[in-house]
Protein backbone atom coordinates (compact mmCIF):
# COMPACT_ATOMS: atom_id res chain seq x y z
CA UNK A 1 0.00 0.00 0.00
CA UNK A 2 0.84 3.39 -0.42
CA UNK A 3 0.40 7.01 1.00
CA UNK A 4 -1.42 9.00 -2.19
CA UNK A 5 -2.78 11.92 -0.18
CA UNK A 6 -4.27 13.43 3.30
CA UNK A 7 -8.40 13.06 3.09
CA UNK A 8 -9.14 16.50 2.98
CA UNK A 9 -6.49 17.01 0.07
CA UNK A 10 -9.50 14.97 -1.88
CA UNK A 11 -13.00 16.52 -1.43
CA UNK A 12 -16.20 15.46 -2.72
CA UNK A 13 -17.09 14.59 -5.66
CA UNK A 14 -13.30 15.43 -6.95
CA UNK A 15 -10.98 13.63 -8.86
CA UNK A 16 -6.97 13.40 -8.71
CA UNK A 17 -3.94 11.46 -10.12
CA UNK A 18 -1.17 10.24 -8.65
CA UNK A 19 1.91 8.07 -9.34
CA UNK A 20 2.39 4.74 -7.27
CA UNK A 21 5.12 3.04 -7.92
CA UNK A 22 5.94 4.16 -11.37
CA UNK A 23 2.09 3.46 -12.33
CA UNK A 24 -0.41 6.17 -13.12
CA UNK A 25 -3.54 6.27 -10.86
CA UNK A 26 -6.50 8.27 -9.74
CA UNK A 27 -8.94 8.82 -7.26
CA UNK A 28 -12.35 10.24 -6.93
CA UNK A 29 -14.02 10.74 -3.78
CA UNK A 30 -18.29 10.56 -3.72
CA UNK A 31 -20.47 10.04 -1.62
CA UNK A 32 -17.44 9.85 0.94
CA UNK A 33 -15.96 6.71 -0.76
CA UNK A 34 -12.99 6.23 -2.28
CA UNK A 35 -12.45 4.67 -5.61
CA UNK A 36 -9.34 4.11 -7.07
CA UNK A 37 -8.30 2.94 -10.65
CA UNK A 38 -5.28 2.61 -12.95
CA UNK A 39 -5.19 5.30 -14.88
CA UNK A 40 -5.28 3.67 -18.81
CA UNK A 41 -7.92 3.25 -20.50
CA UNK A 42 -8.72 -0.58 -21.81
CA UNK A 43 -10.15 0.35 -25.29
CA UNK A 44 -6.60 2.87 -26.25
CA UNK A 45 -4.48 1.86 -23.22
CA UNK A 46 -3.67 5.65 -23.22
CA UNK A 47 -4.70 7.76 -19.78
CA UNK A 48 -7.73 8.60 -19.43
CA UNK A 49 -7.60 12.85 -18.28
CA UNK A 50 -7.31 15.73 -20.95
CA UNK A 51 -6.05 18.07 -18.26
CA UNK A 52 -4.28 17.01 -14.91
CA UNK A 53 -6.85 15.60 -12.32
CA UNK A 54 -10.18 15.53 -14.84
CA UNK A 55 -11.04 12.34 -14.77
CA UNK A 56 -15.08 13.05 -14.31
CA UNK A 57 -17.35 14.38 -17.07
CA UNK A 58 -19.63 17.48 -16.18
CA UNK A 59 -21.96 16.22 -14.14
CA UNK A 60 -19.53 14.64 -11.96
CA UNK A 61 -20.96 11.23 -12.11
CA UNK A 62 -18.90 9.07 -14.35
CA UNK A 63 -15.57 8.67 -15.39
CA UNK A 64 -14.74 9.70 -18.87
CA UNK A 65 -11.87 9.03 -21.38
CA UNK A 66 -11.39 12.19 -23.17
CA UNK A 67 -9.58 10.46 -25.82
CA UNK A 68 -13.00 8.71 -27.25
CA UNK A 69 -15.66 9.82 -24.56
CA UNK A 70 -16.29 6.42 -23.03
CA UNK A 71 -18.22 6.92 -20.06
CA UNK A 72 -17.65 4.50 -16.89
CA UNK A 73 -19.46 4.03 -13.35
CA UNK A 74 -17.39 5.55 -10.26
CA UNK A 75 -18.38 2.74 -8.33
CA UNK A 76 -17.41 -0.66 -10.06
CA UNK A 77 -15.29 1.33 -13.47
CA UNK A 78 -17.33 -0.67 -15.62
CA UNK A 79 -17.51 0.80 -19.51
CA UNK A 80 -21.42 2.00 -19.92
CA UNK A 81 -21.15 3.58 -23.26
CA UNK A 82 -18.44 4.39 -26.09
CA UNK A 83 -15.87 1.47 -28.00
CA UNK A 84 -15.27 -0.30 -24.98
CA UNK A 85 -18.20 -0.99 -23.81
CA UNK A 86 -18.37 -3.87 -21.34
CA UNK A 87 -14.96 -3.52 -20.41
CA UNK A 88 -13.70 -1.97 -16.81
CA UNK A 89 -10.92 -0.12 -15.36
CA UNK A 90 -8.39 -1.49 -13.18
CA UNK A 91 -10.03 -1.13 -9.79
CA UNK A 92 -7.33 -0.66 -7.04
CA UNK A 93 -8.01 -1.26 -3.54
CA UNK A 94 -7.81 1.55 -0.75
CA UNK A 95 -7.57 2.38 2.33
CA UNK A 96 -7.70 4.70 5.01
CA UNK A 97 -5.48 5.24 8.06
CA UNK A 98 -4.87 7.99 10.46
CA UNK A 99 -6.38 10.53 8.25
CA UNK A 100 -4.73 9.73 4.81
CA UNK A 101 -5.47 7.56 1.66
CA UNK A 102 -3.81 4.71 1.13
CA UNK A 103 -3.95 3.04 -2.50
CA UNK A 104 -2.60 -0.95 -3.63
CA UNK A 105 -0.83 -0.49 -6.77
Amino acid sequence: MFRVCALDELKEGQSRGFTVAGIKVFVIRKHDQFYAYRNWCPHREIPLEWQSDQFLDESNNLIRCSSHGALFLIENGECISGPCEGDALQKLDVQIKEDSLWVDA
